[in-house]
């Protein structure tokens, strides 16, 4: 919906009195370094997360353990601050503008959902804080933002693994997508899986492309011309609390063959809530908790005591992405207590930092925001696990 003028231009002003707040801000004494988490914590997408503030968590605990931050000869305590965007787009923006402006944080982990993270990302490179998202993977997230960045792959490269994935397992020639038309994640992720495997497979190979609205509950007509349409594989982007009602109608339409999705199929619940409806189906992933060795290993280890579940990819991003952002605000020179100063300072940090090694993987940052990572293919086993079972390169 678009919005009327006059809104627009109250929300103009409001965002602009508060950056000249900002920017007017004088220094003062640090006594702790305050970071803002803009996540889910409760509304449909909960799940993600609760589990990306565990994996948060678990890094504070850590350097507080150590007594702080080392920054130059002084350690700093660390803060969070939370802001529950109840996985909503408004509350994500407003969450985003109390973080920045009124709890002056130095930067921003999340949102999760690119539908929020896109939004709070224009935010964020407004009012210049550096913000990395955990697991936001549409492009739009970063693009043209400097203060932007993220610590996952982006869809571009995960819509191409699971095309080049369906062709290779499956020995798939034609496939069919499905999925919501008016959230920026699943269109997105469609849209690059088409474009993907009409490249390997040629023009036309992608036989049944059906969208629909995020209110629309039957979805029959649009799965009987799918099952029409002869397709070998059929890849459905869309997040984990749907694929329940969504996956019962692929079977009750009469759709036997195989199913693959995106990263936002993996939730601590799916099974609870899928059951034997997702048992041997496969989805693109950044972390598998089994068989998880080194760092990644004692990460599983220190999540599991402390949650008593194994973590998801979400998790192993919210640590990796939480990590990156210390380690960048570590290595800031001179630390002036002036917010607009050493945001800009922090944000130059990231963009710099080489190798760093993650629970996730290895991050080769770069001046738009966005990391060079390979994916996991993951299998739901017959016990209801998540079994890495293959990786697709950038």
């Amino acid at each position: 919906m678009t919005p009327t003028p006059t809104k627009s231009l109250n929300v103009a002003v409001f965002v602009t009195v508060l950056l000249l707040l900002t920017l007017t801000a004088t220094a003062q004494a640090v006594q702790s370094i305050k970071i803002g988490l803009n996540f889910p914590l409760t509304g449909d997408l909960k799940d993600m997360g609760i589990t990306s503030r565990e994996g948060a968590e678990i890094v504070r605990a850590e350097v507080n353990a150590e007594g702080g931050l080392l920054i130059g000869d002084k350690r700093y305590p660390v803060e969070f601050i939370y802001a529950d965007n109840e996985s909503n787009v408004e509350k994500a923006v407003s969450g985003a503008l109390n973080l920045i402006s009124r709890e002056n944080v130095l930067g921003i982990i999340g949102p999760c959902a690119s539908s929020n993270a896109i939004p709070v990302g224009g935010i964020s490179e407004s009012f210049k804080i550096p913000m990395v998202s955990s697991t936001s993977t549409n492009p739009k997230t970063t693009l043209k933002r400097p203060f932007v960045f993220r610590a996952c792959f982006l869809d571009s490269f995960q819509g191409e693994a699971m095309a080049r994935f369906a062709t290779k397992e499956f020995k798939a020639e034609k496939a069919a997508v499905l999925f919501d038309s008016e959230n920026a994640y699943p269109r997105g992720l469609a849209e690059f899986f088409k474009s993907a495997f009409e490249g390997i497979k040629g023009p036309g190979s992608v036989v049944a492309y059906e969208s629909y609205e995020a209110d629309d509950s039957d979805l029959s007509a649009l799965l009987a011309t799918i099952v029409k349409s002869d397709a070998d594989v059929l890849f459905v982007p869309q997040y984990a609390h749907e694929l329940p009602n969504i996956l019962k109608q692929i079977r009750a339409a009469g759709w036997k063959k195989s199913v693959l999705g995106g990263d936002a199929w993996e939730a601590s619940d799916l099974m609870e809530n899928c059951g034997d409806l997702c048992k041997g189906l496969y989805f693109s992933s950044h972390f598998a908790a089994v068989g998880a060795k080194g760092i990644a290993g004692d990460f599983v280890e220190r999540y599991q005591a402390q949650t008593k579940q194994s973590p998801t990819a979400f998790g192993a991003l919210a640590y990796d992405a939480t990590k990156l952002m210390l380690k960048a605000i570590s290595r800031v020179d001179d630390f002036t207590g002036n917010l607009f100063i050493d945001r800009a300072a922090v944000k130059e940090q990231l963009a710099s930092i080489q190798g760093f090694q993650g629970v996730s993987g290895i991050v080769n940052m770069n001046a738009s925001g966005d990391p060079a990572k390979s994916a996991v293919v993951i299998r739901i086993t017959e016990n209801g696990e998540f079994e890495s079972y293959s990786s697709e390169a950038p």
